[in-house]
């Protein structure tokens, strides 16, 4: 019952507050991504740049999830 609700909902159009959860998400994500990177790179600065590539990476996750949601899902 509760599947069939939740499929019925992700097949309709999704509101500005479901999108702006799904970018105020997207923001954490980010700036815990760069939080992590800057302490990183504090504790052991020659790793600067493989640091900076797996940051980059996962902001790029981040930023990707926000816009299958808001431009594919959200009809």
């Amino acid at each position: 019952m509760i599947l069939a609700q939740v499929a019925e909902n992700l097949s309709g159009s999704m509101s500005a507050v479901e999108i702006g959860l799904a970018a105020g998400g997207a923001a954490i994500g980010i700036g815990a991504v760069g939080a992590g990177a800057s302490q990183a790179v504090g504790r052991n600065p020659g790793a600067k740049g493989i640091i900076i590539a797996i940051s980059l990476l996962m902001v790029g996750i981040s930023e990707g999830t926000f816009m299958l949601v808001a431009f594919v899902l959200a009809k």
